[in-house]
């Protein structure tokens, strides 16, 4: 093969992760750069080429490589643009694809990054030989990628699945920086679980072990930390947490039929913290006929593989 290799782009609202992929599906090498710092997309991609550059040379070289696929907020698969990502730096429509390009000299294809996730674990993780299912992100916002009859749905304009931003709480709910009230992403992210954090020790006099820390400065791992220790408040917030998700996938099962929701991403290493409300509420208020059917799963690849995997797939077909 003149050229066996492909990169696999997993860009997040903290971090970008990129690995050097074989046609076997194994991530030769990773390395990562800082996405939340950049306020030039330009300078970001200088950055992406400088640490990447790296691992092309010793995968041989770019005469090695066939291509880039990449996995973005808001990434649009049929024109290749980052197009009004709430979490990202940069707003507005980005060419990403046509930039990416332009830098390396080879094809880059992209798509959204939960999309990216999903294609990623039907091809090699907990939802291989699973036909319909459903990708939820759990990372600084809430992502989701379905997949009916063995393909990925994209819609229309590219854009379908963004199941992050439908409204959880409608009445006074979290401002979301998608510019509307409420969403899913605002309570089942990371983020969100820092903002239930503060929101309660704000609002209570309850000792927590979260009192330790700078309110500001909390973040969704203290809460596991503190869960794990037995705290009641930290217990109490992957409560109220699993409670909206698992309210929120029963919708969502609704319009797909899924045979499993599969969960990914930081927020699923809180394991049983989160997973047992999210199962017990959707559980709850499915309708009758899916109850008992569908299976919630957590993604057994590693962390940043599912969606660099995934995205890499994208760059086998250019």
């Amino acid at each position: 093969m003149d050229k066996p290799y492909v990169i696999g782009m997993d860009m997040g609202g903290t971090n970008t992760v990129f690995g050097i992929v074989d046609a076997r599906g194994n991530v030769l090498s990773k390395s990562a750069v800082k996405t939340g710092t950049h306020q030039d997309i330009n300078l970001y991609i200088e950055d992406i080429y400088v640490e990447l550059s790296k691992l092309i040379e010793d995968a041989g070289g770019i005469s090695r490589i066939k291509g880039i696929g990449v996995g973005a907020p808001n990434g649009n698969y049929y024109t290749g643009n980052i197009e009004f990502a709430p979490n990202l730096n940069w707003k507005g429509v980005i060419p990403f694809s046509n930039l990416m390009t332009e830098k390396f000299g080879i094809p880059t294809v992209l798509t959204n990054d939960a999309n990216a996730a999903a294609i990623g674990e039907m091809t090699y993780g907990a939802a291989r030989g699973i036909k319909n299912f459903i990708m939820i992100t759990l990372g600084t916002g809430v992502g989701s990628g379905i997949v009916i009859d063995g393909k990925l749905v994209y819609g229309h304009d590219g854009f379908a699945g963004e199941l992050g931003h439908t409204c959880s709480v409608r009445n006074n709910g979290r401002q979301c920086g998608c510019g509307r009230t409420g969403c899913l992403e605002t309570y089942a992210s990371a983020n969100g679980v820092a903002r239930t954090a503060r929101e309660i020790l704000e609002t209570r006099k309850d000792e927590s072990l979260l009192r330790n820390i700078p309110i500001e400065s909390i973040t969704s791992k203290d809460v596991h930390d503190a869960a794990l220790q037995g705290d009641k408040i930290a217990l109490e917030i992957f409560e109220f947490t699993g409670k909206i998700l698992g309210e929120a996938l029963a919708d969502f099962v609704a319009f797909s039929a899924p045979e499993a929701i599969v969960l990914f991403g930081g927020l699923t290493k809180a394991g049983d913290f989160i997973k047992k409300p999210i199962i017990e509420h959707m559980e709850k208020n499915l309708l009758t006929i899916w109850k008992g059917k569908i299976k919630v799963l957590f993604s057994d690849l590693k962390e940043a593989d599912a969606a660099v995997l995934g995205a890499s797939a994208l760059a086998w077909e250019i």
